[in-house]
């Protein structure tokens, strides 16, 4: 090997002028002292600051200047299904769909072509707490896209023809999400955990609201929600931030402050300990979700409760490592075949949230994976060890880098973070809150949420064999002398 080598360089230095021999030879001869690799706190530290202004009307302008060729640029808006009520559940869903039919300056196909013509990506969703407009363009069609997105919530046109056929639309996804079972189920576990309330309800709303809704219904939700305050213009890539600025302070300099009305507050919504079970033995596995409440985005408590949360992880058969897994749970369902799949999560609101585990197993291994389950949350109220937090920790912090990873995301990060902070954190700042966790807060935190605490179960598919509920409650604490 050693031969061949030298063979090419001399090979090469026969080849190229001199002056170029020189930059060669310096190159190979330097080239591993140049290359240093950065440090992990090296690179959190260079990440780009994160720069907001606030406008006269409240609007928030927040960015983070990359320098590459592209970036993301959206509006986060505080608005989404948690802000309706019965009569009008599925508005914010079906607003976002009407976003993109056509405005008072662009056609629906106008609007199409202009971002067709950029190579841009437009796009929208709706949450339970958030809507989002989102465009990923080329940095120096920026300007083009904050244009397209304040003219598509400020004079969308709200036709009569296109809502009549946007109903079709939406009902069909309906269609569609009903065969996602993931989503069934925790649609069923909002609708138990948070029975009675606005959490309570889907986002895409019932079939009789999808066929009822009207245009004065969508003018009413924009002119009660999209206010300066609650509205964050976030971007991300290649963006001059005082640029970005001046753009937002023409397109949405207009947009009011003052509501008509009573100014509408966030509704509290109680979490209830309760189950919902849908038997279907004619499907091949069973899924269950079991949860119990957590805390909101700004509670201290949080941070504990992701490492916890990244402690159990997540599985499925595809894995390797078998008895070898670090996550106990892992282990236990790889070597005792005790599901197909499972993962833990921690969704968080602003004031209330659902931490848990959603599994997918046979009808015959349900009552064993939740005596798994429940006995591993009952470990993390009382044994579990410093060097298992650790892992968790280096684990946790390695999937928040590996989420910021390209403009959009960064942008999803900003606009999120914003609204539920009021303020982006600095990752140096979120790793030092995650460094402070350790073994003690982990079982102080879990004993707090988890610890003789009521869950809430939502089950679909053959589960027969699921524990009645008041045995799953019993499992939720241990008795010893």
């Amino acid at each position: 090997m050693a031969t061949h080598l030298l063979k090419v360089t001399n090979a090469l230095t026969k080849v190229l002028p001199k002056t170029s021999r020189v930059q060669y030879a310096f190159f190979t001869n330097k080239r591993w002292m140049s290359a240093k690799a950065a440090t992990y706190e090296q690179t959190i530290l260079n990440v780009p600051e994160t720069r907001v202004t606030t406008l006269d009307n409240g609007l928030r302008v927040a960015t983070e200047d990359s320098g590459i060729p592209t970036c993301t640029v959206g509006l986060w808006i505080d608005a989404g299904s948690r802000f309706e009520n019965q009569r009008n559940n599925g508005v914010a869903h079906f607003l976002e769909h009407m976003a993109f039919k056509g405005t008072q300056k662009r056609s629906q196909t106008d609007l199409e072509l202009e971002v067709e013509n950029m190579g841009a990506h437009l796009n929208a969703y709706t949450s339970r707490e958030q809507t989002v407009y989102y465009a990923k363009c080329f940095s120096q069609d920026m300007n083009k896209a904050v244009d397209i997105l304040s003219d598509i919530i400020q004079n969308s046109t709200l036709g009569e023809q296109e809502i009549e056929r946007e109903r079709g639309v939406i009902l069909r996804e309906m269609q569609e999400v009903e065969t996602n079972l993931q989503e069934v189920v925790f649609d069923h576990l909002h609708a138990t955990a948070y029975q009675g309330t606005a959490l309570g309800r889907t986002i895409l709303g019932p079939t009789e609201n999808i066929q009822s809704i009207k245009r004065g219904d969508l003018v009413e939700y924009i002119n009660s929600h999209y206010k300066g305050p609650r509205i964050v213009l976030a971007a991300a890539g290649g963006v001059n931030h005082d640029s970005l600025v001046n753009i937002a302070k023409q397109h949405f300099g207009s947009i009011g402050t003052n509501y008509e009305g009573e100014i509408p507050l966030l509704p509290p919504c109680r979490f209830t300990g309760s189950e919902i079970l849908v038997r279907d033995d004619s499907m091949p596995l069973a899924h269950v979700a079991l949860a119990v409440e957590g805390c909101g985005w700004s509670n201290p408590d949080n941070i504990a409760l992701m490492v916890a949360n990244t402690l159990i992880g997540s599985w499925d058969r595809s894995f390797g490592g078998g008895a070898n897994l670090a996550s106990p749970l892992a282990a236990n369902s790889a070597s005792a075949n005790l599901c197909h799949s499972f993962q833990s999560f921690n969704t968080c609101y602003t004031d209330t949230g659902l931490w848990g585990l959603y599994y997918v197993c046979e009808r015959t291994q349900i009552e064993d994976m939740l005596f798994n389950v429940q006995g591993e949350w009952m470990r993390l109220c009382s044994n579990v060890t410093d060097s298992e937090v650790d892992r968790a920790k280096n684990l946790l912090k390695t999937n928040m880098l590996l989420q910021l990873d390209g403009s959009t995301p960064i942008c999803e990060d900003i606009g999120r973070q914003m609204l539920c902070y009021d303020r982006r954190i600095p990752l140096p700042e979120l790793e030092a809150r995650i460094e402070a966790v350790n073994a003690k807060v982990v079982r102080d935190v879990c004993m707090k949420y988890i610890y003789d605490k009521c869950p809430a179960v939502a089950a679909v598919g053959p589960i027969e064999q699921l524990p009645d509920y008041n045995r799953i409650r019993a499992a939720m604490y241990w008795l010893r002398l």
